[in-house]
């Protein structure tokens, strides 16, 4: 059985091999805590934090990762200031009409959102040093997944732990997934997804296709990176001006 030492070397000999993570400008600081790994840092996008965790999880002897991996804001907004936005977000999207919205800070929980008598579940959502934390039930995986998308799209947020439950319980599969990619690129309006294709297995997405500029693929595959769910995205479109 491989100690400790032997672990964290192979992880850093992982994260080394992987050519878009440039750890001499954003390190990433490693131990083992009772047979847990723990990665701490900061990486300039989701897609950074999402590779290395994915490179850490794939090393002989990583059976759970303490992921402190945060992403460096384009600007620091304050928590109270950036719950606010994240609420008003998942406030205006129509599909999460059905369920109650609250935001909670220490222990005062103060309500956005009442879906009354005819409630479908509730998303409470809290902010600490700019990780977002989404708690509560909702009845799909496609609502849990939006959910985590619109908080990441909102300015300062540096994490996003996506705790929604899924009652009743879902089987979470390739199409979920697939799915769950598709609905983000919808809500994008740089993006046109009707020329993407979208595939999905164990956590890896493949986008394949066209779309009309740089900036319309760089969006998908973002969009992708924040899906819940989704460890690594192939990004395979093509530009056809």
């Amino acid at each position: 059985m491989a100690t400790p030492e032997r672990i964290l070397d192979a992880v850093r000999e992982a994260l080394a091999q992987e050519p878009r993570l440039d750890l001499r400008r954003f390190p990433i600081r490693l131990w083992w805590e009772w047979g847990d790994l723990g990665m701490a840092g900061e990486v300039p996008d989701v897609a950074m934090k999402k590779l290395a965790l994915e490179r850490a999880a794939a090393v002989p002897g990583v059976a759970h990762i303490i992921d402190e991996l945060h992403v460096i804001p384009d600007r620091r907004v304050p928590d109270d200031e950036l719950r606010a936005h994240v609420c008003r977000v998942l406030l205006s999207e129509p599909a999460l009409q059905p369920f109650s919205l609250r935001a909670r800070h220490g222990e005062q929980v103060d309500t956005w959102h009442d879906a009354g008598a005819e409630a479908r579940g509730t998303i409470e959502v809290r902010v600490e040093d700019g990780v977002v934390t989404l708690d509560g039930d909702v009845t799909g995986l496609g609502h849990k997944r939006l959910a985590g998308v619109l908080a990441w799209w909102v300015p300062g947020v540096r994490d996003v732990v996506n705790g929604l439950g899924v009652t009743p319980r879902e089987q979470d599969s390739d199409g979920e997934m697939s799915d769950g990619v598709r609905l983000a690129l919808e809500k994008d309006p740089l993006v046109n997804p009707e020329s993407i294709a979208i595939s999905a297995r164990s956590g890896v997405v493949t986008l394949s296709g066209a779309v009309h500029s740089e900036v319309a693929r760089q969006a998908a595959e973002r969009d992708a990176w924040c899906v819940w769910g989704v460890d690594r995205v192939e990004n395979r479109l093509a530009v056809q001006r």
